[in-house]
């Protein structure tokens, strides 16, 4: 997760004192950056990045591991946060470390995304993600995977002519549908177009299955029912179709 981003989760930042901020950022480099340990650089940096003047840090977080209980521990000239801050800040800003992961994967995704329609997908299935609206980033993950997959057999003059070939053989009725921009692939179904691509050898089986499998989510996911869809659902469906969709089909 980026700074910014994680900044605008903490309530009341703006109001916080110079040394709660350090606080803050010095979770954010345990947590969101794996650091063990943090240096007055790596905290006038957190600073910086959000725009903010640093404090003169070379005496905040000397008194900070002075105070008895200390609120820093000093190791040489780094500091790592005492544990009763740790669990405090845990407590109030602790997320299981899926949902970093998950919000990563999908935060590093828009350099590699250079179509708009993708990266407006991405966008809005990032919001849900993090909005915990898991039901509409399913629908959002599935819309962005098969967007990309569509834009990927257009993108091949080899990949399209052997999806057109392959319409007719897993479906005789359907004469004279031949494939060449994305509206015409309106003019099958989802489950057909998979049916399709794996027919063609586009892809493999376990990736048909894939495609399958999270399409039926998708349905579940999109239509009113007394299903819940949890963030572990949520997850498996983004890891599996950027994964093994997006990051593969490349």
């Amino acid at each position: 997760m980026f700074l910014a981003d994680f900044v605008q989760q903490v309530d009341g930042f703006d109001a916080l004192s110079p040394k709660d901020k350090i606080k803050v950022f010095g979770w954010y480099l345990h947590v969101h950056k794996a650091l063990a340990s943090f240096d007055n650089e790596a905290i006038r940096a957190c600073f910086k990045q959000i725009h903010l003047t640093p404090p003169d840090v070379s005496v905040y977080l000397p008194r900070m591991a002075g105070t008895k209980p200390p609120e820093l521990l000093k190791e040489r000239s780094r500091y790592r946060l005492a544990r009763a801050v740790r669990s405090e800040l845990d407590a109030k800003y602790g997320i299981h470390q899926s949902v970093i992961q998950v919000s990563k994967l999908l935060s590093d995704l828009p350099d590699r995304l250079p179509d708009i329609a993708e990266r407006a997908f991405l966008r809005e299935a990032l919001a849900c993600y993090r909005a915990e609206a898991f039901r509409a980033c399913v629908v959002m993950s599935w819309n962005l995977a098969f967007d990309h997959l569509l834009r990927w057999v257009l993108a091949d003059a080899t990949r399209l002519s052997d999806f057109n070939a392959a319409i007719l053989r897993r479906f005789p009725k359907k004469t004279g549908l031949l494939i060449s921009s994305i509206e015409h692939f309106e003019e099958l179904k989802e489950s057909e177009i998979i049916d399709v691509c794996h027919n063609a050898s586009l892809f493999s089986k376990n990736t048909a299955e894939i495609l399958r499998e999270k399409l039926r989510k998708r349905n579940m996911a999109a239509h009113p029912s007394q299903v819940a869809i949890l963030q572990s659902q949520a997850d498996d469906v983004i890891t599996d179709l950027v994964n093994n969709v997006v990051l593969a089909l490349d």
